[in-house]
């Protein structure tokens, strides 16, 4: 397997695919590189070279016990793009993901990036502050806790088959086969990664690092979206980025790379031409 070893050991692992510009993708929680299938091979079809890499503790980069914070996360992509001397590149983050792309581009700069998007994502800041009255109470995601130190196998079941996909939407037809895809991609990766990933992708301030960035960053969101509830996330983030287009969609899920994957990928497509 493609690995890269951070400065503290952990190995990330990554898929790295084709010739040509390349285009990073980060996942979301509790995934991995594989919930880009639709995306990797589309983007492999138009000429793009594309790579996609396991986060601490998820998939199959290793499962340690510490680091699960969005600073470690921009490290760790730092470290991906630094081994493989990535220049002019597009990078992608989705949910949780998109926080890590936003971080990175805070930490390490964009000499390297020529454009962002971020699909479904947790920038500004998720959870309910005085300074964010329209975010989520923390006890919301002390559940989500609780629920996978409880029953972590059950839990991931009920997120995909229920609010991720929006198969609890009156007439939705649930897919059997992304549901447990979903699951086996969550139950691959390691409880305390997750566990404290909720931490991170609910709790982290990303209000300053959006005004740090230039380049142009597409904002992909979903007035319908479950977990990352538009209106405290997507056109926000726009406002704050200073090059930001927002991209708002009505019906879709969550995960709507995996369930809307024509559209958004045409969209992704259109923006990186343009």
């Amino acid at each position: 397997m493609s690995t890269v070893t951070t400065k503290d050991g952990v190995e990330i692992f990554y898929k790295d695919w084709g010739k040509g510009q390349p285009i990073v993708f980060s996942h979301g929680w509790p995934l991995s590189a594989d919930d880009w299938d639709a995306q990797l091979l589309f983007f492999l079809g138009k000429g793009y070279r594309v790579i996609a890499h396991d986060r601490r503790g998820h998939g199959r980069s290793s499962q340690v016990g510490d680091g699960h914070d969005m600073d470690h996360y921009a490290d760790d992509l730092a470290a991906v793009t630094g081994q493989l001397e990535l220049q002019n590149a597009i990078h992608v983050g989705h949910s949780t993901g998109g926080g890590e792309v936003v971080r990175y581009l805070a930490r390490h700069g964009d000499n390297r990036v020529a454009k962002a998007a971020i699909i479904s994502a947790v920038p500004p800041l998720m959870v309910r502050t005085d300074a964010n009255p329209g975010g989520l109470p923390k006890e919301v995601f002390d559940d989500f806790q609780a629920q996978l130190a409880t029953n972590r196998s059950e839990f991931y079941r009920a997120v995909a088959a229920g609010p991720f996909y929006n198969y609890n939407r009156p007439g939705a037809k649930p897919s059997e086969a992304t549901i447990q895809n979903w699951w086996r991609q969550g139950m691959m990766g390691g409880a305390k990664a997750h566990y404290d990933g909720i931490v991170a992708f609910s709790q982290t301030d990303f209000t300053a690092d959006l005004g740090k960035i230039t380049i142009p960053v597409l904002v992909m969101h979903s007035e319908d979206d479950q977990i990352v509830p538009y209106a405290d996330a997507g056109p926000l983030s726009a406002k704050l980025l200073k090059n930001g287009t927002l991209k708002t969609y009505k019906g879709f899920p969550h995960g709507m790379p995996t369930t809307q994957a024509e559209t958004i990928n045409a969209d992704l497509l259109a923006f990186i031409e343009s």
